[in-house]
């Protein structure tokens, strides 16, 4: 993932909404960032998934060390719904983190509409097309 427009790192004014997403990618508040992400209070994170099938424990490590600071975890699982491997499932519930997991489009929507709403939300999405 580049870290933002000419290789500086993101800046944002508090914790920034999903602008848009696609070509394999995101936009946060002018910002482009290719690649799938993580973003929640304590920032944006590159996030080296690809599919889901592809997450694992320690692709999850920064989310399950924030826990606390987030109440609602969304999971974007790419064009359509599937489901999180068990084993990464496990480990957020061992972490007690219990996501929503939906379709990335989905997951950008519902995650704006909670940044919107003042909530605590962090939401791990894989790039989509």
């Amino acid at each position: 993932m580049s870290v933002g427009p000419s290789g500086m790192k993101p800046r944002f004014s508090g914790q920034p909404p999903v602008d848009a997403y696609g070509d394999g990618g995101f936009r946060l508040e002018g910002q482009r960032f290719e690649g799938s992400i993580i973003v929640m209070p304590q920032g944006l994170h590159p996030w080296s998934v690809a599919v889901i099938g592809d997450v694992t424990a320690a692709s999850l490590a920064v989310l399950a060390d924030a826990a606390g600071t987030f109440d609602f975890l969304l999971i974007g699982s790419g064009e359509a719904f599937a489901r999180l491997p068990a084993q990464a499932q496990r480990y957020l519930e061992s972490c007690g983190l219990f996501p929503d997991v939906m379709a990335t489009p989905a997951a950008c929507r519902t995650y704006n509409m909670m940044l919107a709403e003042n909530r605590r939300v962090a939401a791990a999405l894989v790039a989509v097309s």
